[in-house]
């Protein structure tokens, strides 16, 4: 009896093909020959994880201009059973384009997906000072909506290369305020497997303040602090069942295998009432952590086994 050849994985993102997921995905040697799933959103892309439909979701997480993903932080918030276990940057920056014989002379409504139109609101307000905006699902999006009968915008924003699978043209080339934008994505799987230590790693963790007496957010930084943690993102984001209360996206350098990471993740977990771990990963770029001998991880052993020999009676 022939064996029955093992499924091919699936992967989400955020399409249609070309967006700047489309492109982060391109960067997972695990993706190469695995089917890929075009979703709308990043509910859609987490459903598909948790659901068992695909193996993993790309999706953004940060940008070096506009911060934080706001939609992303409160799905890995309050959607359990995920973990990131890879991270990929993306260079970012965009073009106008309009359907063929189209003029800047005649963009009144412009197209784009919120995020990339907040990265482009320079260029827009200066070229096209009274036009208006439609939100966009996607910056290909965006782009195919003007392909549309009746389609309101006359103009979109969209990732470089538009043109090469749409019957587009170009209006205006790098038109992002900023042209040293990055993206910041990032892999989620179910997988309980954590990568393995590089030296160049990345912990992401998001936890609650346990009130909000005085002093309680600088108790918590103090877990990281005193233990040489760095900490290379911060946000805050409300937790939505009062004013007031929200919870912290942490991004930490290190691996939870690192003997400073792990006791600063002790510490917190006894100082806040909710921590969601979230995973331990690869740095995009690589760059090895830096860390002061006093928080080696010979440090923290030497000071357990001291700690041991104490409780045990052993001669010190």
């Amino acid at each position: 009896m022939s064996q029955q050849p093992a499924p091919v994985p699936t992967y989400s993102y955020l399409g249609p093909a070309g967006t700047f997921t489309w492109q982060a995905l391109g960067q997972v040697p695990e993706a190469a020959g695995a089917a890929w799933r075009s979703v709308s959103n990043v509910g859609e892309a987490l459903d598909d994880v948790v659901t068992g439909r695909s193996v993993g979701a790309m999706i953004a997480v940060e940008n070096s201009v506009e911060g934080g993903v706001s939609a992303t932080q409160d799905a890995l918030a309050t959607i359990p059973g995920l973990r990131i276990v890879g991270e990929y940057l993306v260079a970012v920056n965009f073009v106008l384009v309009a359907r063929p014989g189209v003029t800047l002379d005649d963009v009144r409504v412009v197209a784009a997906h919120p995020v990339a139109y907040a990265q482009c609101r320079g260029w827009l307000e200066r070229t096209l000072p009274t036009h208006g905006h439609i939100p966009a699902a996607s910056n290909v999006a965006a782009a195919t909506s003007l392909l549309e009968p009746g389609s309101p915008a006359q103009a979109a924003v969209a990732p470089p290369g538009i043109t090469d699978h749409h019957d587009l043209t170009v209006l205006g080339d790098l038109i992002g305020d900023n042209a040293n934008a990055v993206t910041r994505f990032v892999l989620v799987s179910r997988s309980r497997e954590l990568p393995a230590r590089t030296g160049a790693d990345k912990t992401s963790v998001i936890a609650e303040l346990p009130d909000d007496a005085p002093g309680r957010l600088l108790e918590m930084l103090e877990q990281f602090a005193t233990r040489g943690v760095n900490m290379s993102l911060i946000e805050s984001r409300p937790i939505g069942d009062a004013l007031g209360r929200y919870r912290f996206v942490i991004d930490l350098d290190g691996h939870v295998h690192d003997e400073r990471v792990a006791d600063a993740l002790l510490g917190l977990r006894r100082f806040s009432p909710n921590v969601i771990f979230l995973g331990s990963y690869p740095r995009a770029d690589a760059r090895q952590i830096e860390v002061v001998s006093q928080y080696g991880d010979e440090v923290f052993t030497d000071a357990r086994d001291w700690l041991r020999a104490i409780l045990s009676g052993e001669p010190e």
